[in-house]
């Protein structure tokens, strides 16, 4: 008997690459559709938030959608969610660009910034140096190659995130990975009910799909 394919919604608040991100989650095994509708981006087993361009518009489409409030309940009822590039960045506290700050979804602290690098934006193929714990990246070698295109990043790794549910001091700190374009940036993170990538898995050919196809496996 075939096993239940989950449902995901991919968050629709005016960014990102939802048709490619719909369409690599479908072949990955999950019954995916674009939605802006609240209600089914929280009834959904997960929800993706993708994200390109500037940090600032980004967190006006997704407040003007009230996307944010959807992330931080989901994430209450530790309902999963998935970030990737700039919907990794708005997750969290803040964003600086050209001396602007705008405030993020805050789950983790820290202000996203731009990467000192001789090329900017960085965009290609590059590997993450990740803990050998990683569910994202599990059955991958260690040098799979991801693609990625940005030219802000965090540098901090996030500290553990308290639930509701947790007992003080019980909540572990997330599993971060890394990669290096001019300097080490945050491009993975694990943190139980929520996860992230600073690449785009459904452009990162055969690699992707097995992240894709490791984090639907969250959802059964």
């Amino acid at each position: 008997m075939a096993s239940r394919r989950p449902s995901v919604v991919v968050l629709d608040y005016g960014s990102g690459n939802l048709r490619s991100a719909e369409r690599a989650l479908q072949r990955a095994g999950a019954a995916a559709e674009i939605s802006a509708d609240p209600g089914a981006a929280l009834r959904a087993d997960g929800l993706v938030v993708p994200g390109v361009g500037a940090f600032a518009a980004c967190m006006s489409g997704l407040r003007a959608a009230g996307g944010d409030q959807v992330i931080l309940t989901r994430l209450a009822a530790s309902q999963p969610v998935l970030g990737i590039c700039v919907g990794m960045q708005i997750l969290f506290a803040a964003g600086d660009e050209h001396g602007v700050t705008t405030s993020g979804v805050g789950c983790w602290p820290g202000t996203v910034r731009k990467l000192t690098a001789g090329v900017l934006p960085h965009m290609g193929w590059n590997v993450v140096a990740r803990p050998p714990e990683s569910r994202l990246l599990a059955g991958l070698d260690a040098n799979a190659m991801f693609y990625f295109v940005h030219s802000y990043a965090a540098r901090q790794a996030p500290p553990a995130r308290p639930t509701p549910s947790a007992r003080p001091g019980a909540a572990e700190p997330p599993l971060t990975g890394w990669t290096t374009h001019g300097e080490p940036f945050v491009s993975l993170v694990e943190d139980g009910a929520l996860m992230a990538t600073q690449f785009h898995p459904e452009k990162s050919s055969d690699a992707g799909a097995v992240l894709l196809a490791n984090w639907l496996e969250e959802l059964r």
